[in-house]
């Protein structure tokens, strides 16, 4: 009982969030960063049994059916909406809070290189988003930085700096366009556009 009323409120949540969501069964078989998200529930799990290379091998399936990847060990909070998905990418110290939207081509990727690697081994790599957060297509969010509530990453923005509660990032690098004034706006803005 308790997984069927996640799962709709998992559905509302994406109803909310996408017009195109008439059906949950809709949903279900034809969303792929819903499938994406259900196939990470199950390797992170494994991944936390420490049976990593069968993590690994469904992370890898659930890439080559949605062309989303995320790594079993990314924590991932309530109601991630990853909408239309191909190209997403998810790292592996990667944190995710709840009620997050990402659009397609979205990188939360890490800029340690590759050189002594075996020294980056436990160390926070990725980023790590707040609740509310937006992220537009083709953003990338680069390295350990914090992405705090309500904030907006317009679409194509690198960001490779904090970002405060409900700022609005653009441009290459990211630079902040909103100081927040009063109560944050955790409302859905598509794309992460919105008014100034």
């Amino acid at each position: 009982m308790l997984l069927l009323d996640n799962l709709k409120k998992y559905f509302e949540s994406v109803k909310s969030r996408d017009p195109a969501a008439t059906s949950l069964l809709l949903v279900i078989l034809t969303y792929p960063g819903v499938k994406a998200v259900f196939f990470h529930r199950i390797a992170n799990f494994i991944w936390g049994l420490n049976i990593k290379i069968i993590a690994r091998m469904i992370s890898q399936l659930s890439r080559f059916l949605t062309g989303i990847e995320i790594h079993p060990a990314a924590k991932i909070g309530r109601n991630l909406f990853i909408d239309h998905g191909m190209g997403v990418v998810i790292g592996e110290t990667t944190e995710i809070g709840d009620n997050v939207t990402l659009y397609h081509g979205v990188t939360l990727g890490g800029i340690s290189p590759a050189i002594k690697s075996s020294e980056q081994v436990g160390v926070k790599r990725h980023p790590t988003l707040g609740n509310d957060v937006i992220v537009g297509s083709g953003a990338q969010i680069l390295g350990p930085v914090f992405v705090k509530d309500c904030a907006r990453i317009g679409s194509n923005a690198v960001v490779t700096k904090d970002v405060p509660k409900g700022g609005i990032m653009v441009g290459i690098p990211a630079k902040n366009i909103k100081a927040p004034k009063g109560k944050l706006d955790s409302s859905f803005a598509p794309y992460a556009v919105t008014k100034k």
